[in-house]
């Protein structure tokens, strides 16, 4: 990783470790490529995830979170507020906060998608 003294860097992506996140089952992997503990950021959580055929994240929502999902290879569902949707390469799906929502790889590929995630922590008084 190359790093800047002002806090700037440049990462490669198979410099950072697979971790399955709590409420992540069957496969469910994230890289988490930018967020406090890694970087010192202050407003973002931006990751890539993969998900083999049949893994998934809980169904959840966020009290003052945004997120913003960017599919790039593979097909799976998205329930947001109890209705699914099929997801598939280039499709962008937009969170607000409050939204009841979950994810799940129902295809026959690994399912592969960037996650932003604003603020970084969901513990802040609503805007």
């Amino acid at each position: 990783m190359a790093q800047e003294s002002n806090g700037a860097f440049i990462r490669n992506i198979a410099e950072v470790p697979w971790r399955e996140f709590p409420n992540h089952f069957g496969g469910a992997l994230s890289k988490p490529l930018v967020m406090p503990e890694n970087s010192g950021s202050r407003h973002i959580d931006y990751r890539i995830s993969m998900y083999q055929p049949m893994a998934y994240v809980a169904r959840h929502h966020h009290k003052v979170q945004e997120q913003v999902y960017h599919v790039l290879e593979g097909e799976g569902l998205m329930e947001i507020a109890g209705k699914n949707h099929v997801v598939r390469k280039h499709d962008v799906i937009f969170l607000p906060p409050g939204v009841e929502h979950a994810i799940s790889n129902s295809g026959l590929v690994d399912l592969v998608f960037l996650v932003v995630t604003s603020p970084v922590t969901d513990d802040e008084k609503p805007v």
